[in-house]
């Protein structure tokens, strides 16, 4: 009941100020709809078709990440305001804390992917493994929110201001954006940054999702492969979260 309650008041908050969703969204709306325009007959051949339905998976991690990113600087508004103090000295236990703080940055990604699903229909971009797909994608994507969820705030925690934040964080994203499949194909990548787009664990994500998104069937291997690794993952980034705001609180 903590959990939800703690939930319930950031998507409030959120709700009463839209302009931190729309902010969020707008980045990614312009790489779906511009670039995928502008770069599309260039990338026509790499991409086996429409390039749009190529990059959306890349720019629904995109909005995850940015999603994710201002969840953490929320945090910041509640240490202004004060309600963070209220919550950590209220008889709540700090994993519901924790918890309802990850959860309102899930719950954000899903409304602006699903925002971004629909766009996408009219850019031509169909789900061709079907309803069986689009299932598929829900606990990939509620993984993938929760574990950088959790990082950000965890990050949040340890940093003195927004302002550094910011910057932290747009590093993060961007590096992380930058050093995966969101924009090209594996096998146009070679040399050190093969390696680099191979290690980092949104690439996988990124491509589970094409797949759900470009091919008929599904690869169920592929897809238990992802969960499982972003299963890890959340453990690791729910652990850290929880470690730093019990540190906090001792501070």
């Amino acid at each position: 009941m903590d959990t939800i309650n703690i939930l319930w008041r950031n998507m409030k908050w959120r709700f009463q100020n839209p302009i931190s969703i729309i902010l969020t969204i707008i980045q990614p709306l312009i790489w779906l709809v511009l670039y995928s325009a502008i770069a599309g007959q260039s990338m026509k051949n790499m991409a086996q078709g429409n390039y749009t339905a190529f990059i959306l998976a890349g720019i629904m991690v995109l909005v995850i990440l940015s999603c994710c990113s201002s969840g953490g600087y929320l945090n910041f508004i509640m240490k202004t305001k004060g309600s963070f103090y209220r919550i950590v000295i209220a008889p709540v236990k700090r994993s519901s804390i924790v918890l309802g703080q990850i959860l309102e940055a899930v719950f954000l990604s899903f409304i602006e992917i699903s925002i971004m699903l629909i766009l996408s229909i009219f850019l031509s971009v169909h789900i061709a493994s079907g309803f069986t797909g689009l299932l598929l994608m829900l606990p990939i994507i509620f993984l993938t929110a929760f574990f950088m969820s959790g990082i950000s705030y965890t990050i949040s925690l340890c940093l003195p201001n927004e302002a550094i934040y910011e910057t932290i964080m747009n590093l993060i994203v961007l590096s992380i954006f930058f050093t995966s499949t969101a924009l090209f194909p594996m096998d146009s990548i070679s040399g050190g940054l093969k390696i680099a787009v191979t290690i980092n664990p949104f690439t996988h994500v990124i491509n589970c999702l094409r797949n759900l998104v470009l091919e008929t069937t599904v690869d169920l291997q592929n897809v238990l492969f992802v969960s499982s690794l972003f299963i890890c993952l959340c453990c690791g980034s729910f652990t850290l979260a929880l470690w730093r705001l019990k540190k906090e609180t001792i501070q």
